[in-house]
């Protein structure tokens, strides 16, 4: 290599390997460094290790072994090849490394400050530090940002590497199971017989690329019914893309799904492909179709007769291979008699109809679904105290009450409790007002009629009630942050204004 180019790329197709940050005539300058770095390795693995336990002590991922065997190999060969200019062992070393820490589940955030532990502990070995020319000091820098760029390509390449095994292998274990005895699939959790089907008629929806209708109350899971259609199809790895037709104004829809030519329209200055041609070969799943404008369903109606759409702006129909899931949370017959969904469209739609029953009518489907989102939760809310179960009474409450808000009341309330709770089990005071402040009702008799088809408790608190309550209590845990709060509650800040000002709790 000579002076004035950049470090070579890696093999033929791929990224180069430090995009170009460090030039030949730098790790010519660092040469004395690394030689240094080299030659003391011992006393800089030791230093590592040590601000390694000081800065993460019990909770750090690795033992002292497996520190000093994965980065103490790691020192003597990335050096030794920088030595050499040998960048592509160099990018060899390292994704090795990236891949052992991934493994090892080390969390990614560990690894950054390990490395920048790891930089501390080297300029210690530096010949004079601080160098006498900055130039130095920023050629090592930029180094380590090289090293970070392929140790991350690495780390989150073999993570997802690991995960997709991991769901492989519970799919494959999934299907080796009796249909009877399924309780997960793709992403949907249950075992109720109601669900089973469910699973059954997915399968079968899969198989085929006819457009699909979805139906079911709000919260149910009806984008998880959909992605699993997608998932198990044979276009799995082809693009899935969504459109909530509620939260795009009506005169917008047109053109987020069928696209625009440049100069269509004020403001259109360049080609918008358009959601259906993203879509290409995958699925597009249009959330809440009711929600658009008539003369958008007689378009959409066309482009699924066609299998073409035509932009915003042009004069000719570009072919597409697109499978469509809509969903809708009204009757379907009954948006048909409001005019909120037009009959032409529907008589489309009904041939591929899968309906999701409410969480009411599979209430023995709710302890499968806290153990799942105590999962979830605790994978992604790192709570320091991690729940490990729940209490009988706060469990007996959950499995009584009537959940209007679905699945994802249930989901919002777990979470919750992982928020505002502060012992490993989640208790009856962890919970939402509407379930804390029932007593948990004996068990029907068989004479009596199923939960699904019980009024609800009296006394129950109103929606409006509960949500007030739970605003109040995130404004109350952030104190006062709005913005944190808005987080905390999953919404926009601007939706949060709305709420304070609608509850009066400025």
């Amino acid at each position: 290599m000579s002076q004035g180019t950049a470090v070579r790329p890696e093999a033929q197709g791929a990224a180069p390997a430090y995009f170009h940050l460090v030039w030949d005539h730098e790790l010519d300058s660092l040469a004395p460094i690394l030689d240094s770095i080299l030659s003391r390795r011992e006393q800089v693995l030791e230093h590592w290790h040590r601000l390694y336990l000081l800065h993460f002590g019990d909770r750090r991922s690795l033992s002292d072994r497996e520190f000093l065997e994965i980065f103490g190999a790691d020192l003597s060969a990335t050096i030794g090849d920088l030595r050499a200019k040998d960048v592509d062992k160099f990018t060899a070393d390292v994704r090795r490394i990236g891949e052992a820490l991934a493994e090892r589940r080390v969390p990614f955030p560990e690894i950054v400050v390990s490395m920048h532990l790891f930089e501390e502990s080297a300029t210690g070995a530096f010949p004079v530090f601080p160098p006498p020319m900055p130039s130095v000091y920023l050629a090592f820098d930029k180094l380590s940002h090289c090293r970070m760029i392929v140790l991350a390509d690495a780390y989150f390449r073999s993570t997802a590497a690991i995960a997709n095994a991991r769901i492989r292998d519970l799919e494959r274990e999934a299907s080796m199971l009796p249909r009877q005895a399924r309780s997960r699939f793709h992403g949907l959790v249950g075992a109720n017989p109601a669900m089973r089907q469910l699973y059954d008629r997915i399968e079968a929806a899969a198989r085929t690329r006819g457009t699909i209708l979805i139906v079911g109350e709000s919260g149910t899971g009806k984008e998880l019914v959909a992605r699993a259609i997608h998932e198990a199809s044979e276009q799995a790895r082809a693009p899935f893309v969504a459109l909530n037709c509620a939260a795009i104004p009506r005169e917008l829809i047109e053109s987020e799904l069928f696209g625009y030519k440049r100069g269509a329209f004020s403001g259109a200055n360049a080609e918008h492909l358009g959601l259906f041609r993203s879509a290409e070969g995958g699925t597009l799943f249009l959330d809440e179709i009711t929600e658009m404008a008539p003369e958008t369903q007689s378009k959409l109606l066309r482009v699924l007769q066609e299998r073409a759409v035509r932009p915003v702006g042009g004069n000719r129909e570009i072919p597409v291979d697109v499978r469509v899931i809509a969903t809708t949370n009204r009757d379907p017959a009954e948006a048909v008699q409001s005019g909120q969904l037009r009959s032409d469209l529907y008589y489309r739609l009904q041939a591929n109809v899968l309906r999701v029953v409410p969480l009411r009518e599979r209430l023995d489907d709710v302890p499968l679904l806290i153990e799942h989102f105590i999962n979830v939760f605790n994978e992604r809310l790192k709570r320091p105290v991690p729940i490990t179960g729940i209490a009988e009474d706060a469990l007996a409450a959950m499995q009584h009450y009537q959940w209007p808000g679905n699945v994802r009341e249930l989901s919002n309330a777990i979470e919750g409790a992982f928020t505002f709770g502060r012992s490993s089990n989640i208790t009856l005071e962890d919970l939402p007002p509407q379930l804390a402040g029932e007593r948990p009702v004996s068990a029907p008799s068989t004479d009596s009629p199923p939960a699904a088809a019980a009024a609800p408790t009296a006394g129950l608190p109103s929606f409006a009630d509960v949500e007030r309550e739970l605003i109040r209590r995130a404004l109350e845990s952030t104190e006062g942050n709005k913005v944190q709060a808005a987080k905390l509650l999953r919404i926009s800040r601007k939706k949060l204004y709305a709420k304070i000002e609608k509850y009066g709790l400025a």
